[in-house]
């Protein structure tokens, strides 16, 4: 993530390279950087004139390359984004680093190459090494998400409680494309310095006060049963807001933390837990023994293979995970 802010920084500062290589399997952190430079870069009187969009199924490295050699009309640069740049070939990537060999400094060339990292071997990359700047991004770790979504509101000029900071997370995951989308949205809403609380999220995100991913961990935790079951039945109805992946994501990472708590002490850092919440976690904790959480994990990692069609025996959504809930009350 400072790789990407680093250069979020030198962007601001109208500090430009000729060539940008952005690969990774984290979209929005690629989507960004390109959104930041066209918003410095691109006027809406030049737009018609000094910007270029490719797509890389679509085209060949040599209509780029002779678009990357105009000069610009009516502006300083001439901008030229490759999207879905994964799909061009070899040849054409070759193609490209004999461009980047020597680029023309009146261009800008944004090169967004999404679902994984771009291959440090190509000529390619080797040549924007000299010429420009490459970033590689990765999805955030569990425990960088935090610290993530606080810096999101501080940069909206908001605030935000340690307990709606879980909320949003637990019922989001680590999509960082819709926690900035709902961010949005709550900047629309409140005003400068405004703290918004987990009623706020529940209201404006459209998270159910108590019928929640949040919430299921909770019951989880405190071994009440009938409100966990209560919780798994209302996701269920509710398929297109919760999908099973999210359900399941939450549980393990719920679990996850439980099992670090009894491994290695309550040091919250490590664990990725805000320490608003450590005394819960570790209370939680203390009702399993390492033994059960074991089983607790390896139960979840069945429901994951059964929810991929993987042992599942034609299982439904519903049958998995209230059937993982009644195994986790009795492990």
């Amino acid at each position: 993530m400072q790789s990407f802010l680093n250069l979020l920084i030198k962007i601001n500062n109208k500090e430009y390279s000729p060539f940008y290589l952005l690969s990774g399997n984290e979209s929005f952190f690629i989507d960004k950087i390109c959104d930041s430079l066209i918003e410095n870069l691109v006027s809406e009187t030049s737009k018609d004139f000094d910007y270029s969009q490719f797509y890389g199924k679509e085209s060949t490295a040599s209509e780029i390359i002779e678009t990357a050699k105009r000069y610009p009309m009516l502006s300083k640069y001439n901008i030229v984004v490759i999207k879905e740049a994964q799909f061009m070939d070899n040849k054409e990537l070759n193609d490209l680093a004999s461009y980047a060999n020597k680029p023309m400094l009146q261009s800008i060339v944004i090169f967004c190459y999404k679902g994984k990292a771009f291959d440090k071997r190509n000529k390619l990359y080797k040549e924007v090494s000299k010429c420009g700047e490459i970033l590689t991004v990765k999805p955030l770790f569990e425990n960088q998400l935090n610290t993530w979504v606080k810096n999101q509101i501080k940069n909206r000029k908001l605030k935000i409680s340690p307990d709606a900071v879980e909320l949003l997370i637990s019922n989001i995951g680590s999509d960082l494309n819709r926690i900035d989308s709902e961010l949005d949205k709550l900047n629309l809403v409140f005003s400068d310095n405004k703290s918004i609380s987990k009623d706020d999220i529940e209201k404006h995100v459209g998270i159910n006060k108590k019928f929640n991913i949040f919430e299921l961990q909770k019951a989880l935790g405190l071994r009440n049963f009938s409100d966990a079951f209560k919780i798994i039945q209302y996701l269920n109805e509710n398929p297109k807001e919760n999908p099973i992946v999210m359900i399941l994501s939450g549980i393990h990472s719920y679990f996850q933390k439980l099992l670090l708590i009894k491994s290695i002490g309550n040091n919250y850092e490590k664990i990725g837990i805000n320490p608003y919440f450590m005394k819960e976690y570790e209370n939680a904790a203390s009702r399993f023994s390492m033994k059960q959480l074991v089983n607790a994990m390896e139960q979840i990692l069945i429901a994951d293979l059964e929810s991929k069609g993987i042992e599942s025996g034609g299982k439904s959504t519903k049958e998995i995970t209230e059937g993982l809930i009644l195994k986790l009350f009795t492990v």
